[in-house]
């Protein structure tokens, strides 16, 4: 149970990463990112005790994660321009990548739950497997019909940088010291969906001037 619901910001990036490939596509994007960044998942979630003692481990994979939060909102106005073979490969690598980041966190709620039993932690994540997949599948046609879940998922994949970020055992509370804790991850937050907001716009009004410089059809 904890895993399902330390999953939900995996199942986000899962789902922004392949909404614009075609079908066929997005189905092995979904099954094969899902696949891969659950192996790895055990495989962090047996070393989480000794990844989180890094210095600045946190720190630095939290900015990592903003650039990924930038990188899929501001993917959002550009799908028709995704070659599918490329970008197939591209969203795999994005969803393991990101869940590589985020799980730096959730998995060591995981293992002290375990208690050193790797059995049990193995068939917890197992039995999350099809729970993402289909929660990712949900997601994807959610933020098809209403555009607006994409900035809401950016701004949760943010949030959760600047949660790490904060965390980090070296730099955290210098972060901290003069600001409450959420004004961090709230200032990214705000940060990558202004971003966002502000490419679509600039967009809009370039498309005009785009077609005004076409030159005209000879008749």
């Amino acid at each position: 149970m904890v895993n399902i619901v330390l999953s939900g910001d995996n199942a986000v990036v899962i789902a922004m990463a392949s909404r614009c490939l075609p079908k066929k596509q997005q189905r092995l994007a979904i099954l094969w990112g899902s696949a891969g960044a659950i192996g790895l998942r055990v495989v962090l979630t047996i070393v989480a005790v000794i990844l989180l003692q890094i210095p600045y481990l946190q720190f630095f994979g939290g900015l990592l994660l903003v650039w990924i939060a930038a990188k899929l909102l501001l993917e959002e106005e550009s799908c028709e321009n995704v070659e599918a073979s490329d970008s197939l490969w591209a969203a795999v690598k994005t969803i393991i990548i990101a869940d590589i980041i985020m799980s730096l966190d959730n998995t060591l709620a995981i293992a002290a739950i375990a208690k050193g039993d790797y059995l049990l932690l193995i068939i917890g994540l197992g039995l999350s497997i099809p729970l993402i997949i289909f929660g990712s599948q949900i997601l994807v046609v959610i933020m098809n019909k209403f555009p607006i879940i994409v900035y809401i998922g950016a701004g949760l994949i943010a949030w959760t940088a600047g949660e790490m970020m904060v965390r980090d055992q070296k730099i955290g509370h210098y972060l901290s010291a003069y600001t409450p804790e959420w004004f961090i991850p709230l200032a990214i937050t705000v940060g990558v969906i202004a971003l966002g907001v502000w490419q679509k716009k600039f967009k809009k009004e370039a498309e005009p001037a785009e077609q005004d410089n076409r030159p005209e059809k000879a008749n």
